[in-house]
């Protein structure tokens, strides 16, 4: 069964807390933090201020334990980036051989448009699958809606573990892992998670091309899922 193995997810949000009981510390790599202007503003582990990050991982984590982790932090002290700064971090993540490049947000500002295609093409060039929230309160969202990179929707009633793909997109749960004595609508919620539970499934498919002697694209991954 595939667990993620040979996988890198680059997870672009606030960082990761290392010791958090739900991450495994072994699979992350060294990442870094950008600023709004997108210069590195630290290199190594990006630790998470907000909790976002890490409860994002988590998700990966679940549905690709065997995966490696590259953590970039866009999100400091609010879950709010500049769009150069997430067009910057995917520019990096595939720069560093990422395979499966997970965004949970995004923008609505059309204005950005020619900026994130110019990333999203250099990241489709260097063989990264880019996985990004398709819209937000039913508004595309870039990157998610942009042809190269494969959009999630959100469907509440989804089993975490399972996904669909439906007019090119991934719909899955957004719901996190559960922790213990929570109640699911107390603990964070949505798109993000969903974006994070594809990109755990992503990961896995990724492992079943190649051992196939299949090279991943987004269009083959999304024939993976949709069995």
């Amino acid at each position: 069964m595939a667990d993620g193995s040979g996988v890198t997810v680059a997870i672009i949000d606030s960082g990761v807390h290392p010791d958090h009981p739900h991450i495994n510390a072994d699979r992350l790599l060294s990442g870094l933090a950008l600023g709004p202007d997108g210069w590195m503003i630290e290199s190594g582990l990006p630790l998470d201020r907000l909790g976002h990050g890490t409860a994002v991982t988590a998700a990966v984590q679940e549905k690709a334990p065997a995966a490696q982790i590259l953590p970039i932090r866009v999100f400091h002290d609010s879950l709010r980036g500049s769009a150069l700064a997430l067009s910057t971090a995917i520019d990096w993540a595939a720069a560093q051989g990422a395979d499966v490049i997970n965004l949970s947000l995004g923008t609505t500002n059309a204005a950005h448009r020619a900026l994130f295609e110019a990333s999203v093409a250099g990241a489709r060039a260097r063989g990264s699958i880019i996985l990004a929230a398709s819209e937000a309160d039913g508004t595309p969202c870039l990157p998610g809606s942009l042809p190269d990179v494969i959009g999630v929707g959100l469907d509440w009633d989804i089993p975490r573990e399972a996904c669909r793909v439906e007019s090119g997109r991934i719909i899955a749960s957004g719901y996190p892992r559960p922790i213990e004595g929570v109640p699911l609508r107390r603990n964070l919620y949505g798109i993000s998670f969903a974006v994070a539970q594809a990109s755990g499934l992503a990961a896995c498919a990724v492992q079943a091309l190649r051992e196939q002697g299949i090279t991943p694209t987004p269009e083959n991954l999304l024939a993976a899922l949709a069995g």
